[in-house]
């Protein structure tokens, strides 16, 4: 069960973030609200970072504050516990969570291409998913999306966690490379972002993930069901300035204002220009979507039924939900889509 001290917990052992607004002359006016991501990066969440330094928030009247709190269980268990409105975790552990009676609803489609590999050392013998047979995964976190997405790859491999591999928790970038140098896993399932960064420090990885799993999307945005219902025009206004931040980013022409703001979000990520533009390039990749007919941000319900087909083979869910379609909505995307024509 989610509890408010569950949440307060977590969020003491998260890593800061700095917070910030975009400057107004009306700041007492703006509606101060909170945004969770699940890992201290500001590129993994850049379409917010741009909206904030541009400004797209403030002009909807909002104050966004953004904190970093560690996977996306944790974000899903900030938004049940109205420790904030807007988060961004993965599609498995929102499922995972509506099971469980967490009315978590996905609105915005992020990371439209498949953010996240199975991944071993260059160097490993190690060439397909059937070499990982009675080895060790290591994973970022115990409850996040790279769980979800490695067990349903797993899965379709004909194999089981427990049985046919293990999970190890090891953490991310600095944790992993220990892991893998240890020996004590044999590979890892990575973010974009943490096999660049991995690939950065000298460790550098191989993906052997199946092609076939590009079109599972990744996290994106997610609030709960009583936002929508009863505070819609709030969701209407952070995702008009969301988009908006978005498709600043993808134009190649504002990528020095763009690294600007990511630079603000994230200080540490901005001392090093070259890898954080390295970084920035593989994340904005995989935002873009493969078809543009419905434009930024929408949600392809055949996906979705995949991604709970395999969620089901793997173990993650006991059976099908009752109503699929209740987790998700593209009720939004065609309006925001013309703000940015």
């Amino acid at each position: 069960m989610i509890t408010r001290r569950t949440f307060t917990a977590a969020l003491l052992a998260a890593l800061p973030l700095t917070l910030l607004s975009a400057p107004t002359l009306h700041a007492q006016d703006l509606r101060e609200i909170t945004f969770v991501q699940p890992s201290p990066s500001a590129i993994n969440s850049y379409p917010v970072f741009v909206a904030i330094g541009e400004g797209y928030f403030a002009e909807e009247g909002l104050k966004v504050n953004v904190e970093a709190i560690n996977g996306s269980g944790a974000v899903l268990q900030a938004l049940s516990a109205g420790q904030a409105l807007f988060g961004r975790p993965g599609p498995g552990p929102l499922l995972a969570a509506r099971s469980r009676g967490v009315d978590a609803v996905f609105f915005y489609n992020v990371a439209s291409r498949n953010n996240f590999g199975i991944v071993v050392r260059a160097d490993s013998d190690i060439q397909d998913l059937e070499g990982l047979r009675g080895k060790v995964i290591g994973t970022g976190t115990a409850d996040g999306a790279e769980v979800g997405f490695a067990r349903n790859v797993m899965s379709d491999a004909g194999m089981v966690a427990g049985e046919d591999f293990e999970f190890l928790t090891v953490g991310d970038g600095g944790p992993a490379t220990v892991g893998f140098n240890s020996g004590e896993m044999s590979a890892y399932s990575s973010s974009t972002a943490d096999s660049a960064v991995l690939n950065h420090r000298g460790m550098k990885v191989r993906d052997i993930t199946p092609p076939k799993f590009a079109r599972f999307f990744g996290n994106g945005l997610v609030t709960m069901g009583d936002t929508i219902r009863n505070d819609r025009e709030l969701v209407e206004k952070f995702g008009r300035a969301f988009i908006r931040g978005h498709a600043f980013a993808l134009d190649e022409a504002n990528r020095e204002k763009v690294m600007t703001h990511l630079t603000a979000g994230n200080r540490q990520e901005g001392e090093d220009p070259e890898f954080q533009g390295a970084l920035f390039d593989a994340i904005k990749s995989k935002t873009t979507p493969v078809d543009m007919t419905n434009g930024l941000g929408y949600l392809p319900e055949e996906v979705w039924e995949e991604w709970q087909e395999s969620l089901v083979a793997g173990g993650e869910l006991q059976s099908p939900l009752d109503d699929l379609t209740s987790a998700y909505t593209n009720e939004f995307i065609a309006d925001w889509n013309e703000v940015i024509k």
